[in-house]
């Protein structure tokens, strides 16, 4: 009857383990996605968004690849989208995909996150991204929480907005020294009003900060940059290739 009873504690004692272990697993094997609440350009009747291909084709791989993924902006709740293209196959399938829209109606306030939980953060574009976005100071300590626990940053397009105030504890920018990708002044149109609404140029900011802005002279092309553990895209067309460099990063690195 002892051993019965000490074979029974035993297995117990292993549930409990084990379960203790995935339930561990689980919440340390997220990824953050940044987003912006930003409707308009700047002050203007100008209608912006989060660029949908470039949230939906990260999401779709790094869920695929065993992560979950939590949303954050600025203010928290629902987040503008737009330049969606239903005709694609990934966009359809998130579009119609009430789960996933849910997430995107209640992003995590800054506050409502513990760095600690995550791998990895990413930066998705769209003309909203510059706004919001790159001043919040919660958000910035967020990311380089999770930096500077080995973690990885990246960042697609105008994303890239959301890392220029980025320091390290001794007050370096983060990209200091490092290549940086995002969607360079060559591709925008300066004269239009649009344009004239962001507070700062991505390219010029980084250039100024210590950074060395790249960029492919094509363009739409998939363009990459990776540089240690910050990883950035020129363009929509990069969004999924980036979210396959973080998962090849996170499973070499052991994260």
């Amino acid at each position: 009857m002892l051993k019965i009873r000490c074979l029974l504690l035993v297995v117990f004692l292993w549930m409990s383990y084990t379960v203790s272990c995935q339930e561990s697993n689980t919440k340390n094997n997220k990824i953050l996605f940044v987003v912006s609440n930003q409707h308009t350009y700047g002050t203007t009747t100008m209608n912006t968004a989060n660029h949908f291909a470039e949230i939906v084709e990260a999401y779709h791989v790094f869920v695929n690849s065993g992560y979950k993924v939590d949303f954050v902006s600025p203010e928290g709740g629902a987040v503008p989208i737009g330049y969606i293209k239903t005709s694609d196959s990934i966009q359809k399938k998130y579009i119609y995909d009430a789960t996933f829209m849910n997430l995107l109606k209640k992003t995590f306030k800054p506050e409502g996150i513990q760095a600690s939980n995550y791998k990895a953060v990413y930066y998705s574009g769209g003309g909203a991204a510059m706004f919001g976005v790159p001043e919040n100071e919660m958000i910035q300590n967020i990311s380089t929480h999770i930096y500077q626990n080995n973690g990885i940053i990246s960042a697609i397009c105008h994303g890239t907005a959301g890392i220029v105030n980025l320091k390290m504890k001794d007050g370096t920018y983060l990209y200091q020294g490092k290549q940086v990708n995002g969607y360079p002044d060559i591709f925008e149109n300066k004269e239009k009003a649009y344009y004239k609404t962001f507070p700062f140029s991505i390219e010029e900011t980084i250039n100024k900060n210590g950074g060395n802005f790249m960029y492919s002279k094509n363009g739409w092309d998939k363009h990459y940059i990776i540089d240690g553990r910050l990883i950035t895209g020129q363009d929509p067309t990069a969004s999924a290739s980036v979210a396959l460099q973080v998962v090849k990063m996170l499973k070499k690195n052991n994260l």
